[in-house]
């Protein structure tokens, strides 16, 4: 439950900013700013002018506030989401996946069932000799076996299994918020400059001579002649975000299913690896596997979600 407590803390917090950018929006006093200058008015006297003036030109640097008509809260939300995807990358990286070891394969053959399609029992793996719990796969870059295999990610060098889907779920969605919200910063700043610029009242000479108003596609091109770095930036914004949020999407309609990348994949073309594909129906495994059964391991969608967030546990057998 930590986790998911996690999550709601971070889902309040971008909330709260949000509305806050949204009650404060363009007025000159806000409950930051007013905080910042009542702490400043008491830590002033004790401070050296050098390290004010140093303050005051960092914090212009790092939040652009006056060219970017925003408000601090709206220019902290980054920085925030920075750090939190910063946080669950690093537990991408440093949890273990589920490695099958000699020690757990006894309690991780009990924890899924074979559905004898995919994952058939007595089926050992040939590097690791060991036998390969229902939902595992031997990856070879890490070279080992992992519980509830989903894939290899090569963004946090790691396996991604049954320890550590959850925390590569909030890093996708995490990165994916971060690329949304610089965006929007990013969209609200050339929209400014152009109010500011008042093309939106302004017109223009045609190739024929003739006066035009200045229309959407005047604009776009003024922005591209003026503002060419922060335009692309845009655009390269806007398209990282929908490719993650593809995605992140993607990995969560396979959590709401209980469905690994490994099993999806394997799935869309599934021919038993113990049948000749010439086989006639009297020379199948026996018993048949059920080809409509592709959502086999699915317990619902609560249930689904709680083995992700809270993954179930291999039971080690005390000794006598």
């Amino acid at each position: 439950m930590d986790f998911l407590t996690l999550f709601a803390v971070y889902v309040a917090v971008v909330l709260t900013c949000i509305v806050l950018v949204c009650k404060y929006s363009g007025q000159q006093q806000t409950p930051f700013s007013i905080l910042f200058n009542s702490v400043g008015k008491v830590v002033a006297p004790f401070t050296p002018k050098c390290l004010q003036r140093f303050s005051r030109m960092t914090l212009h640097r790092l939040f652009h506030q006056r060219e970017m008509d925003t408000t601090l809260p709206s220019l902290s939300v980054p920085y925030v989401l920075l750090a939190i995807k910063t946080f669950f990358f690093y537990l991408c990286i440093r949890r273990d996946p589920g490695t099958v070891t000699k020690k757990k394969i006894a309690g991780q053959l009990s924890i899924y069932p074979y559905d004898k399609r995919l994952f058939h029992p007595g089926v050992s793996c040939e590097t690791c000799q060991l036998i390969k719990p229902a939902r595992s796969k031997h990856c070879r870059v890490c070279n080992r076996c992992v519980q509830r295999f989903d894939h290899h990610c090569v963004w946090v060098n790691n396996c991604i299994g049954a320890q550590n889907t959850r925390y590569f779920l909030l890093y996708l969605f995490s990165v994916c918020a971060m690329a949304g919200d610089i965006a929007v910063l990013t969209g609200d700043m050339l929209f400014h400059a152009v109010l500011r610029s008042g093309l939106l009242r302004s017109s223009y000479v045609d190739e024929h001579g003739q006066q035009q108003p200045a229309g959407p596609l005047f604009v776009v091109q003024h922005l591209f002649l003026t503002f060419p770095r922060i335009v692309f930036m845009l655009g390269f914004l806007v398209f990282v975000f929908f490719l993650l949020a593809g995605y992140a999407l993607f990995h969560s309609y396979l959590a709401l299913v209980n469905q690994t990348s490994n099993e999806w994949y394997k799935s869309r073309g599934y021919v038993c690896q113990h049948c000749h594909p010439t086989a006639t129906a009297d020379h199948l495994c026996s018993p048949a596997p059920d080809h409509s059964k592709r959502y086999y391991y699915s317990r619902g969608l609560l249930r689904n979600l709680k083995e992700i967030f809270i993954p179930p546990q291999p039971v080690q057998k005390k000794d006598n």
